[in-house]
């Protein structure tokens, strides 16, 4: 059985911060939210500073979503792996968050509402 999940604008402004720097900062964020109630951000690429980010030869697969692409953030004192993921080619009707990109609320990633 596969959960409901809900995909929406996310309200406001949002910003994920890592290792002093801002790496991402958008007003069109999406907010998707799984049966649990948990929800996740995920930021345009366009608004993610892609040059902090590298891609991991780590992934993962949601039964909802599909295969998912992992990156590790580089800090200028530390690497955070596996710290951010795409669905670049999600499955049907997860279209909507393809190429977005989510992170891992952390002690060392912080993703807040502006």
């Amino acid at each position: 059985m596969t959960s409901q999940i809900t995909i929406h604008k996310a309200g406001g402004k949002w910003v994920v911060r890592a290792g002093g720097a801002v790496l991402a900062e958008s007003g069109n964020a999406l907010e998707v939210i799984t049966t649990d109630g948990k929800a996740t951000i995920y930021f345009p690429r366009a608004d993610v500073a892609m040059a902090f980010l590298d891609q991991s030869d780590n992934g993962s697969t949601c039964p909802d979503r599909g295969a998912a692409t992992h990156y590790a953030i580089e800090t200028k004192s530390q690497t955070i792996g596996d710290a951010a993921w795409s669905y670049e080619a999600p499955k049907a009707g997860f279209e909507q968050i393809a190429g977005f990109l989510a992170f891992h609320n952390s002690d060392k990633v912080a993703v807040e509402q502006l």
